[in-house]
This record gives C-alpha cells, sequence and structure tokens, in this order.
C-alpha cells in the first residue's frame, strides 16, 4: 500500500514538475495514447529521392509528439515496391529517440509500385505477433502516395477496413480523387488528404489529430465540456469486487488545490463540476486494483469561456393582463433566475423566482395598456450576479382592429379589409349602416380580414364598423363612412352571365 501511494504522489509531483517519471526524458506533447501506425511508404522509382526524404521529414513530424512504448504508441514502416518490405516491426524501437532515427536511416528501394501486393503484405503485419503487433489496440495505416499503383488496391484495402484498420491517405501527386476516396476511410474529407510534397506541414497538425481521435478512443478523455465542469470516459478496467479508482484533478497554475475523489470499480465515466471557467486542469485517473496493476492515466482539460447570462431579454404575448419573458443563454452555471417588474411610471415592483433551468416565464395580474420595466437578473453558483432590463406594453383592454379600408368591387359591391388586432381574437364582427336599405352583420374567423358589403346603392354614404372579439369582450369598433360614387348617366355595370 506504501508503494501504491508513493506512485500517486510521484505522479502528482511529476505533473507539478512537467516531468515524466525518470527513464522517460522529457515529457511528450501527446500522451495516453494506444495503437499501433504502420505508414505504407512509396518507396518505387516513380518517387524522387528529394520527394522520399521530405515525405520521412513529413512522417517524424507526424508522430513525434506521441509516447512510443508497449502500452502506448508502436510504429513500423512497410515499403512499396516490387515485393513490400517491412523496414522494422513494431515493437522494436520505443522512444522517440530511436524512431526518429529509424526513420532517418530508411532507404528507397525503388522498383515498381505494386501497392496492392504492399496493402495484402500489410494485412498481415498489422496482426502479427512476430511483426510486434498487439490485439486489441487500435489500428491505423498512414498511406503516403503520389497517386500511382500498377495493380488494384480496392479489395486489398478493402479488406483492412473490414478488419477495424482506420485508412488515412495523403497524395503528394495527381492521385484519382474517386478511387483514393473510396479506399481511404470515411467520411473522405477527414481521411483524405491531396497537397504538395513541399506543404506537407500544412495538414500535419490536422491529420495528427484525426489519428489521436482513433488511438485515444479507450483512453481516459474528456466529453461534455462547459464552462464550469466538463466529463470524464474510461475503458473499463476494474469491477465491483477488484478495485476503486482515485480521481485527481487541479488547475496547472495552482497544484496545491488538488481535489481527490472516489469510485467503485464499476464506474467508467465521471463529471467534475465547481469548476473554474477558462482554466486548464491536470488530471489523474489511478485505477486501484487488488488483482493487476494499471498504470496511472493523465489527461489536461480547458473549460470553456462562462456564457454570460442573460444575454438577451425577450417581451412576447403581450396582453391587457400580462406578457411573456424569455432569457438567454442558460448555462449549467446558473442556478436560479429572479424577474423584478414595475410600471415605469411609479415606485412599486414585484420579485418572480425562477429556476435556473428555465428560460422564460408569465408575467400577469397587470394593468392594461402601461409601460413595465422588467429586470432579469442570473444567480450563480459561484455567488455572482448579472443584470439585463427591457421594457414591455401591456395591450388595450380590447384592441382595435387598425386600417379599415374599402375598395369598388364593381356590382354595387363594396370590399372592406383590416389589419389584424393584437392579442388572442376569437373573430370579427363587420356591420354595416346603409343609407338607404336594410343594415347587416357579419361574422368572421380570426384568420380573415376581409368581407364583401353587397346592395351599396348608388350615391349613398354609409357607415362600416369592425369589432375584434375576445373572450372576456368585445374591442372598441373601428368605424368609417364610405361613399358610394353614383353611376354616371347612361352607364350600367355589366351584368355578369
Amino acid at each position: 500500500m506504501l508503494a501504491e501511494a508513493a506512485l500517486v504522489l510521484g505522479v502528482w509531483l511529476q505533473l507539478a514538475a512537467g516531468q515524466e517519471a525518470p527513464g522517460q526524458g522529457p515529457q511528450p506533447s501527446i500522451s495516453s495514447s494506444e495503437g499501433d501506425i504502420l505508414f505504407l511508404l512509396d518507396s518505387s522509382g516513380s518517387v524522387s529521392y528529394y520527394e522520399f526524404s521530405k515525405v520521412k521529414e513529413f512522417m517524424w513530424d507526424l508522430v513525434r509528439p506521441f509516447t512510443f512504448g508497449p502500452n502506448d504508441v508502436q510504429t513500423s514502416i512497410i515499403h512499396i515496391s516490387t515485393t513490400p518490405t517491412m523496414e522494422f516491426p513494431f515493437d522494436r524501437y520505443l522512444s522517440r529517440g530511436t524512431v526518429q532515427q529509424a526513420i532517418r536511416n530508411t532507404q528507397q528501394l525503388m522498383g515498381d509500385t505494386n501497392t496492392g501486393k504492399a496493402l495484402s503484405f500489410a494485412k498481415e503485419k498489422l496482426f502479427s505477433n512476430d511483426a510486434g503487433a498487439r490485439p486489441d489496440v487500435p489500428k491505423v495505416l498512414v498511406w503516403v502516395t503520389d497517386g500511382f499503383s500498377s495493380d488494384d488496391i480496392s479489395e486489398p484495402m478493402q479488406l483492412l477496413k473490414d478488419m477495424g484498420v482506420t485508412v488515412f491517405i495523403v497524395s503528394t501527386g495527381r492521385g484519382n480523387y474517386l478511387e483514393l476516396s473510396a479506399a481511404a476511410s470515411q467520411p473522405p474529407e477527414k481521411h483524405l488528404h491531396f497537397v504538395d510534397v513541399d506543404d506537407l506541414p500544412i495538414i500535419t497538425k490536422e491529420l495528427r489529430d484525426a489519428m489521436l481521435d482513433v488511438i485515444q478512443a479507450n483512453r481516459l478523455r474528456v466529453v461534455d465540456i462547459t464552462s464550469s465542469s466538463f466529463r470524464l470516459t474510461w475503458p473499463q478496467l476494474l469491477s465491483q469486487e477488484t478495485g476503486y479508482y482515485t480521481l485527481q484533478y487541479a488547475p496547472t497554475d495552482d497544484l496545491a488545490a488538488k481535489r481527490t475523489t472516489q469510485v467503485s470499480g464499476a464506474h467508467t465515466s465521471l463529471t467534475l463540476s465547481n469548476l473554474a471557467p477558462e482554466t486548464t486542469y491536470e488530471v489523474a485517473l489511478v485505477p486501484e486494483s487488488n488483482i493487476h496493476y494499471f498504470p496511472p492515466q493523465t489527461i489536461r482539460v480547458t473549460t470553456l469561456t462562462e456564457e454570460i447570462s442573460p444575454a438577451q431579454v425577450l417581451i412576447s404575448d403581450s396582453r391587457p393582463h400580462s406578457f411573456q419573458v424569455s432569457w438567454a443563454p442558460t448555462p449549467d452555471s446558473v442556478t436560479s433566475y429572479q424577474v423584478l417588474y414595475g410600471p415605469l411610471r411609479g415606485d412599486s415592483a414585484q420579485l418572480l423566482e425562477v429556476d435556473g433551468t428555465h428560460n422564460s416565464t408569465v408575467v400577469e395580474n397587470l394593468a392594461p395598456n402601461t409601460t413595465y420595466l422588467v429586470t432579469v437578473t442570473a444567480i450563480y453558483s459561484s455567488g455572482k450576479e448579472k443584470s439585463l432590463s427591457a421594457k414591455a406594453c401591456t395591450q388595450e383592454e380590447g384592441s382595435k382592429v387598425r386600417h379599415l379600408r374599402f375598395e369598388d368591387m364593381g356590382s354595387n359591391t363594396l370590399k372592406a379589409s383590416w389589419d389584424a388586432a393584437d392579442g388572442k381574437v376569437l373573430g370579427y364582427r363587420v356591420r354595416c349602416r346603409r343609407q338607404t336599405g336594410p343594415s347587416s352583420l357579419i361574422s368572421v374567423s380570426p384568420q380573415i380580414h376581409s368581407v364583401l358589403l353587397t346592395d351599396m346603392a348608388p350615391g349613398t354614404t354609409n357607415k362600416v364598423c369592425v369589432k375584434s372579439m375576445y373572450k372576456d369582450q368585445p374591442s372598441k369598433g373601428l368605424c368609417r363612412t364610405v361613399r358610394i360614387q353614383p353611376e354616371a348617366p347612361g352607364y350600367k355595370h355589366r351584368q355578369r352571365a
């Protein structure tokens, strides 16, 4: 137990010092990765010595940040030539220095570009114990090509992908896009690159990040990052009966503020909350097993910038005695909202409390035709507060329709139209008082905003009123007088057939 405690302390001190354990050398830029990476290198006579040298530099730049070892990343090279050749087995070089030297020492073989034959050879070596490959780790194939092959690649490439190998293709020549996009893993925009040999450094980071998505899948990972939390996931190493996990985390600039928590061996994830925004945390997961030894896993995580809430306040669905207040965004760090409202011209105000997961509320029991000042305040878990205000106006009691207008349709017919009234209108009533002839009353649904008035005698002045109908009462009517022009002497409307 003392040895395990010393190990945990050692890991934490190494994080604080920015170093790995003795004998591991300087800390690599990327750790917590595990996989076998195979480079399929075009070593044929179709590639110039200059291009071959630039591709070797690219290969080393691509893997340089990785940690190499039997529990980390292993790599190898297969030459594409007349006969495929493996430069070295996966498990021969297990440090950055030896891998770098091995890549530098790789010599071009010349010969034909038998890529299909090399792919079949790669399928054997990627899953061969004799070649140093490991079972149950992610397999990655990186094929750097000038776009030309002397034999068919489709069948052996498909077999590799069917066996779970993730295929990345880098074309430095004029390769056939349709052929190469079919050969690469999907989607091609993530796994296929066309680039001049002198511009290979441009794609190095993008390609490395895509490879990391594959080889980090079975290690400690972080998902669901917010300004105040993130969730850690890891493979099932223990069980309820075989041990537990110790998890330690602290800001990189204040490792003395380390926090420790423990979860049972049945767990494979844990959410860390109440964290500071825009802060980088060092995290160490230590599996404590009473059967096997598992090395600690570490990861570095940066929380997001804190969302400021409320960033906007919206007023909607205004009625004579109520309106709705909405706001955004609603970050996890907010525990509750306070909505303070009162007449703009007055000294009284009322307060509503709203849960932090909600983004709207309805304010009721208001006076009609009144302007209110509404202030929404976010209460953060840290104790901070942020407020934003907006003005809101209630509707008049029984809102009027607007813009009543008329159009002569001929044949003693008049079209009356209006704009919709505000609020929840149940319908409209149109009353026409004719100078000669009987009055009429027409009721229409709330979706209809015009009616035809017939039997409008020429030369008469008539009164038309439109009322919007509400649940409680009708509105005040909007009325207009309209004069029907007399017919010109000798003119009669043409009768419709």
